[in-house]
């Protein structure tokens, strides 16, 4: 047990290294949703499994609050709510439970984060198709290949690994870290 604890904390080290050469684009990201924030728009996280945990998680941090007791930002998941997702899925099919709703709650100028860690999930590639057609910004969050999903949008983030785990892992620190960059710039 301790080579295989010994081993997964190595690899999550490496990874997490490997994230410094993405710096100026996390930068990047942070400066683009403070821009959209501040024109009137909104953030929409979207993704699968561990990716949708994730896509909560962040929104809660900038709806909610990360370091600093602030006013709430404009900050959605798309998977947060069971009865649409089980609605849209049964009555159009799992691949639609986010870009159905992305018209209802998405606009020109907003911000679209698509996490997943293979870039292949078919609800997450056609939610950001929709996304770019409805001319939100677009970001994805991915594994070291990214997938189709790196193709169709304006930024990526590809996080250098193969292991589900192990992205997810440095896809948080990332959001942590656009989250406080986010409220730095916002609330200095």
């Amino acid at each position: 047990m301790e080579k295989i604890i010994a081993a997964r904390i190595r690899e999550s080290m490496r990874v997490k290294e490997q994230l410094l050469e993405e710096t100026d684009l996390i930068a990047k990201m942070a400066t683009i949703m403070v821009d959209c924030i501040r024109g009137g728009g909104k953030v929409i996280f979207f993704g699968n499994g561990g990716s949708a945990a994730d896509a909560q998680h962040l929104a809660a941090e900038l709806a909610g609050r990360f370091y600093l007791d602030r006013p709430a930002l404009p900050a959605i998941s798309l998977s947060t709510n069971s009865s649409t997702l089980t609605a849209i899925g049964n009555d159009y099919g799992f691949e639609h439970v986010f870009a159905r709703q992305l018209p209802g709650v998405g606009s020109r100028g907003d911000v679209a984060v698509a996490i997943s860690t293979s870039g292949n999930s078919p609800n997450v590639l056609a939610a950001t198709r929709l996304a770019k057609r409805i001319g939100m910004i677009t970001f994805a969050w991915t594994g070291r290949e990214g997938g189709e999903l790196a193709g169709l949008v304006d930024y990526v983030l590809r996080i250098d690994s193969e292991e589900s785990p192990r992205i997810q892992e440095a896809h948080i620190l990332a959001g942590h870290i656009v989250c406080e960059l986010t409220e730095r710039q916002l609330f200095p």
